[in-house]
């Protein structure tokens, strides 16, 4: 028994150290996504070698994050495994095995739960928000209100590929402030950032948009096609967000 609960914490500490690595690599200025990909790339040792890698190497407080997870990843995952041979070797021997099997699986069924929970995971964020605010000298300010925003709303990446009904326009002839949807800047292809883009700039294959808007709204905008769905599926976007609005 002690040493399955000894694995389920572990892991617990596994998931709540990546968890404020990645907050505090937000704080930094990355997005949710890159950050939490490069927690966990940092923290299991897999070495992934992107654009957004580089910008971790080059920043002197994202570096220092990045070196704190590689030690305790070699540290926690060498003790996960240790304790998981333990747990076998120990529910093995014992009389009613088929009961702490049961226990672990619960466990960890627990704990995939809590760690992809929408509500749990924006709870944490702003406890962790609230420690490195008292204990630490960052920035945090702009990014706590944007993990903080309410009603489905949220600031999300998004990339554009072939085919997306995106692709190709101008944000004017996108018009997609009239469907509830801002355009907050355009990473492209080249790693070049456009800050706050003007009606004329054209959104390319490749480009990463950064929106802000219901999280529902641009998720079907990312699964919209071009062609005539494309244009009904917009047109419809946008009577339902005047309707909302009224």
């Amino acid at each position: 028994m002690i040493a399955i609960l000894s694995l389920l914490i572990v892991v617990t500490l596994s998931l709540l150290i990546t968890r404020i690595a990645a907050m505090a690599l937000m704080l930094t200025g990355m997005s949710s996504e890159s950050a939490r990909f490069q927690a966990r790339s940092a923290f299991t040792g897999s070495g992934f070698t992107t654009r957004e890698s580089e910008a971790v190497v080059n920043h002197p407080v994202r570096r220092r994050i990045i070196m704190m997870l590689m030690l305790l990843g070699n540290i926690g995952i060498a003790t996960v495994v240790a304790t998981a041979v333990l747990s076998l070797i120990t529910t093995a021997r014992a009389e009613h095995w088929w009961w702490y099997i049961l226990i672990l699986i619960i466990g960890a069924t627990v704990l995939g739960i809590l760690a992809i929970s929408r509500r749990v995971e924006h709870q944490l964020n702003r406890l962790i928000a609230l420690g490195f605010k008292r204990w630490t000298k960052l920035d945090i300010t702009d990014y706590i209100s944007m993990l903080q925003l309410q009603n489905g709303y949220a600031v999300t990446e998004m990339k554009i590929e072939e085919g997306d009904w995106l692709n190709g326009k101008s944000l004017v002839e996108a018009a997609l402030p009239r469907e509830g949807v801002l355009v907050l800047g355009i990473e492209r292809s080249d790693g070049s950032y456009v800050g706050t883009p003007r009606a004329s700039d054209q959104i390319h294959s490749e480009d990463t948009l950064i929106l802000y808007g219901l999280s529902s709204r641009i998720a079907e905008l990312d699964q919209r096609r071009a062609g005539d769905s494309g244009e009904r599926a917009h047109n419809e976007a946008i009577k339902e967000y005047f309707l909302d609005r009224q």
